[in-house]
């Protein structure tokens, strides 16, 4: 049984095959909408962001600690390069990290690969639920993922972390994404991958469930 919201029911079909239990994510009967996280959610992109992050260590000195995705993921990249300052102790602009950063970021994204589990609930979707993302990523960064991997033309709208003025935990990210859907929060179920995410989906009053049971991240799980 998985918690959902206040109540507890089953939201995965569970069979076998070839000897290994597979789990299937499902959608909430009562779910009007769908709203998805980005970043390990919809997109494989945890070990670009390690990547990524070490090429930005490489210039000022340090060997970037998985355990910071592991802790801020939802959270906009800003945030994380003033957590890399603060930690390692550098004498660097946050900002100029940030811009290092995207730039790596963007030039990966064909190492990019989709979340397969999650990605066939969007396709099974398509054109009987509105859907759309709900991101800590900035918009730029959200579009390259999505048009990378082929999925933006699933989505009725896309709310990044530009689009707010307050992120992952707090409820706004998703509460816009349900505005821009018109569909009350109650009625919306959240994908999510991140502690902080699922939280703001909580916060929303909306459906949520945490794909990371679902999912074989490897190294990357999520704890």
């Amino acid at each position: 049984m998985k918690r959902f919201g206040k109540k507890h029911f089953s939201v995965s079909e569970c069979y076998f095959r070839s000897k290994f239990l597979i789990m299937k994510i499902k959608v909430h009967p009562k779910a009007k909408a769908l709203i998805f996280d980005l970043d390990g959610t919809l997109s494989d992109s945890l070990p670009v962001h390690l990547s990524t992050w070490n090429l930005v260590g490489e210039k000022y000195g340090f060997v970037f600690d998985p355990q910071i995705l592991h802790e801020m993921t939802g959270r906009p990249t800003i945030e994380f390069a003033q957590r890399v300052v603060e930690q390692y102790k550098l004498n660097a602009d946050p900002h100029e990290l940030v811009r290092m950063k995207q730039q790596a970021f963007w030039s990966m994204a064909n190492l990019l690969r989709p979340v397969d589990e999650v990605v066939s609930i969007v396709k099974e979707n398509y054109g009987r639920l509105p859907m759309s993302v709900g991101t800590g990523a900035g918009r730029k960064s959200a579009m390259v993922q999505l048009e990378t991997l082929d999925l933006l033309r699933y989505f009725d709208a896309v709310v990044s972390a530009d689009d707010v003025k307050k992120h992952k935990p707090e409820p706004e990210t998703f509460l816009e994404c349900a505005r821009l859907m018109g569909v009350e929060p109650q009625y919306c179920q959240v994908f999510e991958d991140g502690v902080l995410g699922i939280e703001a989906a909580q916060k929303a009053g909306m459906k949520v469930t945490d794909v990371r049971p679902f999912i074989n991240y490897g190294e990357w799980a999520l704890s």
